[in-house]
């Protein structure tokens, strides 16, 4: 049974709720950082799928997403308002994410690049050809580098080397990916121990080349409890005909952090200065189905999409013309595979200011004073 009073193990939560619902109180807030740069998958890319040749379920330019932005916006965000990129943000002193690396001009690059951008893509993941077949030309991991690559040579033109590296050097570099490669590698899957080596051994390549780049301080998450979404639910429903989460991605899911956390910790070791904090998406997602009740949240639906269809809201696409939930608030996924806005305020003020319990070995707001 799920504990009413559990204590706000996931960080100072009361207050950080409030100060990301206002946008005035961030605002007022000092930046502990002077940039931050983002790289990954839909759960933090804030709008570069915009601006591609893709399909509609890797883009997020549409009602109902953004239904609770101002103005009811569709923005791009795989969410109902702010993700976990933003809100993040919002906690080292900025108003949000930074913006989509493909909507700015080359000359708001020039002045962008100082504070942050975000190169996330929906769809994309660690390996070069997940989400192609599904979606079409996502950006993956390999080419956001090459993108911020371009970044760092106008930089260093401008401002010299010495100046770009004690930026870079100072700033907070997010990841959030391996889900979409792990969800293509699920539906064939083969040796699962070569699959996790063979992500692990292609994050590791990407977070060496970007500390070469000049980042030193990264803020990464793992990947969280895949089996329990919506449109894994409906997967073993069709597959099984029973009702749960799809037991075999939740392994893998788990199996990878231990793994993620160990190449970290040795790749630290490896690369002189560099730091970093691990946020236990397994742990955190784990902990509100737990939960789902306590003095800072209130989930009252913790299995079916807010936005979608037929069964677990997950049988037909979140668009203008799917069902919408009125308590925003009190479910847990906002579509088939994307957390509200209210998941990630708690997931990202966990990642910022959480205990040992879930981020290691420290939360981004003490990486951001290192």
């Amino acid at each position: 049974m799920a504990d009413r009073t559990a204590p706000c193990a996931l960080a100072a939560l009361c207050l950080l709720v409030l100060a990301a619902a206002t946008g005035a109180e961030a605002r007022r807030h000092p930046r502990l950082v002077p940039a931050v740069f983002v790289f990954g998958d839909s759960t933090v890319d804030v709008g570069n799928n915009n601006h591609l040749n893709i399909t509609a379920a890797a883009r997020a330019n549409y009602p109902h997403y953004g239904v609770d932005l101002p103005g009811s916006a569709p923005t791009g965000r795989f969410s109902n308002g702010l993700n976990t990129a933003d809100l993040l943000a919002r906690g080292l002193g900025f108003r949000r994410s930074p913006p989509a690396y493909l909507s700015l001009t080359e000359k708001a690059i020039r002045s962008q690049m100082y504070k942050g951008i975000n190169f996330a893509s929906g769809g994309s993941g660690l390996a070069d050809s997940t989400g192609r077949f599904l979606f079409g030309e996502v950006i993956p991991m390999s080419r956001q580098l090459e993108y911020f690559s371009g970044v760092v040579e106008h930089m260093t033109k401008l401002s010299g080397r010495k100046k770009t590296a004690s930026l870079l050097g100072k700033s907070i570099f997010l990841i959030s990916a391996g889900s979409n490669d792990m969800f293509e590698y699920s539906a064939s899957p083969g040796d699962d121990y070569e699959f996790l080596s063979g992500l692990l051994d292609a994050y590791k390549s990407y977070i060496t080349a970007l500390y070469k780049m000049g980042a030193r301080k990264f803020s990464v998450i793992s990947i969280p409890p895949l089996g329990c979404l919506p449109s894994q639910r409906l997967r073993r429903l069709k597959q099984l005909g029973t009702q749960g989460c799809f037991d075999p991605l939740n392994d893998l899911s788990l199996r990878s952090y231990p793994m993620l956390a160990a190449m970290l910790h040795d790749l630290s070791r490896e690369l002189p200065g560099m730091a970093y904090s691990l946020a236990d998406a397994f742990a955190m997602v784990s902990f509100v189905f737990e939960n789902p009740r306590t003095d800072a949240w209130s989930f009252t639906e913790l299995e079916a999409a807010c936005c979608g269809g037929g069964p677990y809201g997950a049988a037909h696409a979140c668009d203008e013309t799917a069902p919408l939930c009125a308590d925003r608030d009190g479910h847990l996924f906002w579509d088939a595979n994307h957390p509200t806005q209210a998941v990630s305020v708690i997931a990202a003020q966990t990642i910022f200011a959480g205990n040992r319990s879930f981020v290691k070995p420290v939360n981004v707001r003490e990486l951001a004073l290192l």
